[in-house]
């Protein structure tokens, strides 16, 4: 039971609220009485005052600010914010893809002119990831609807793909967005990303503002590069202690989704702090912030360090600014995790707050195995599966699916010797344990897709997997049951065919 499981962690969590907590809306004149077309909006903040201040990290601090409303306020041209307050700002990149692109795109058409161009195509990211390798004529549609947009605005990062025989003949295709946005340099401290996914919240991990929008506020941006957003509040997770090799990011973020509900920290920023947090790759904090939105989450961030900027070097050349926390900054609320006390999780059906232990859940029977998605899916992710197989040494019990996040994680599994193998590769390992070749990247059975997607439920089944949510049909059958985990966990339960604790097999 949920509740059992919350019962053994108690001890190793606690919060402290503050109250008082100040929320205005003042809305600048000029703007809030353009109400009668939307040319007029759109005049009001195309053109905004330029301020001329010191950067918010600059100078002496006469109003101390979150992460979050540091970027926010430079974004903004602000000296200060509060939480609560609507504000224009300027975005940095925005990104979308095959599901919400031809959308966004017939909104902007329509508000700004057929023959309108984006604010700047340079600053538009464009990714087909969803429904990519299908039959469905629907969803290839989609995908040649963002090549004509792309072609004829001339955008310059479309990352497209045209030969869905064969990914690898299309040297331009990536994969799943929140991945290739971090490996081909569009995350960078201090910025605002923007896009028309939930899961956009991934870019938090470099110390940056990332959050989903729907397709209209995405046809405004592609036309002013300004969206209209509120300050949300800040809670602040301190994470400490040394993390249990049977650990990963993906056993933290479940576990506070458990602790605080899915509805738990909405429309606000969830800043994750601490040792432990300091220690992670920038892929395990990818897993971190990407998740919660599954909480109700504005957006995620983690502060930038050495690791943020080492993961950049060879990325990006475009300059950006680091923003901290100041240290009298006000929060809604801190929560602390001692997580060298915290064991293995799983979050059962039908919600990513159904949290468990899981070692309570050794009885339940499961189907398959998934590895994939933005969450699941990344190179870390592979290696740790890896791990468990080669600690076993034993083949999986149920058909075990694996699908890279992009390219690049592709060509690693079948390239980066995993550490302790004897210079064998993930792949190696992979074929040894019995698991299916690792499928073409996208995001496959992660939002189900269309019946002929790779993997997709299409019976009721029980599944164990490293994706971010897990209610009725949401990886295809509605009758489906879906057990969220980290890539140890999905690997220690393909080989014993129940929903397993790691520690089972690395010890």
């Amino acid at each position: 039971m949920a509740s059992s499981a919350i019962s053994h962690h108690s001890a190793f969590f606690s919060a402290n609220k503050e109250v008082g907590l100040k929320s205005s809306f003042n809305p600048s004149s000029n703007i809030y009485k353009c109400r009668k077309s939307v040319l007029c909006k759109a005049l009001a903040v195309m053109v905004p005052a330029q301020l001329s201040r010191a950067p918010s990290t600059t100078g002496s601090v006469k109003h101390a600010m979150t992460m979050t409303e540091k970027i926010l306020a430079k974004a903004s041209d602000r000296a200060k914010l509060e939480p609560g307050e609507n504000i224009w700002v300027n975005v940095d990149v925005l990104m979308t893809h095959d599901v919400c692109g031809p959308g966004t795109f017939g909104i902007f058409k329509r508000e700004f002119g057929e023959n309108a161009k984006v604010w700047d195509r340079e600053r538009v990211v464009i990714i087909p990831e969803h429904y990519i390798f299908t039959k469905d004529e629907r969803a290839n549609r989609n995908v040649d609807i963002l090549r004509e947009f792309c072609i004829e605005q001339n955008i310059k990062y479309f990352y497209d793909i045209k030969d869905l025989s064969n990914f690898r003949v299309n040297p331009d295709y990536k994969g799943v967005c929140h991945i290739a946005l971090a490996q081909e340099g569009h995350c960078r401290p201090g910025e605002v990303l923007l896009g028309t996914d939930s899961h956009t919240c991934n870019a938090g991990a470099f110390g940056q503002f990332a959050t989903g929008i729907g397709n209209t506020d995405a046809g405004f941006v592609l036309g002013t590069g300004k969206a209209l957003l509120k300050v949300p509040p800040t809670l602040r997770f301190e994470l400490d202690g040394e993390m249990p090799p049977y650990l990963l990011a993906k056993d933290l973020i479940l576990h506070i989704i458990g602790e605080i509900t899915v509805s738990g920290a909405t429309y606000k920023s969830m800043e994750f702090v601490g040792s432990t947090v300091d220690s992670l790759n920038m892929e395990e904090r990818m897993t971190l912030c990407n998740m919660v939105i599954e909480a109700g989450g504005k957006n995620g961030v983690v502060p930038p360090d050495e690791t943020t900027f080492k993961y950049l070097e060879d990325k990006t050349t475009v300059k950006y600014e680091p923003l901290y926390s100041d240290a009298n900054a006000r929060f809604v609320a801190d929560y602390k995790f001692d997580v060298s006390k915290l064991e293995p999780v799983v979050a059962k059906p039908h919600s990513p707050d159904n949290r468990a232990l899981a070692r309570e859940c050794k009885d339940v029977k499961i189907d398959r195995v998934y590895i994939g998605s933005c969450t699941g899916g990344k190179t870390e992710d592979f290696m740790a599966a890896a791990r468990v197989f080669l600690a076993s040494g034993k083949k999986v019990k149920v058909p075990t699916f694996l699908v890279p996040a992009t390219q690049k994680v592709w060509i690693d599994i079948y390239s980066l010797p995993v550490p302790g193998s004897g210079g064998k590769t993930c792949s190696q390992i992979f074929e040894e344990a019995g698991c299916d070749t690792p499928a073409s990247p996208n995001c496959g059975a992660c939002l189900g897709g269309p019946r002929d997607t790779y993997a997709r439920m299409n019976e009721p089944m029980v599944c164990v997997s490293t994706t971010n949510r897990n209610f009725p049909g949401r990886m295809g059958h509605k009758e489906g049951q879906i057990y969220l985990a980290s890539p140890y966990t999905a690997a220690a339960s393909a080989l014993a065919g129940f929903v397993t604790d790691p520690r089972e097999f690395l010890g």
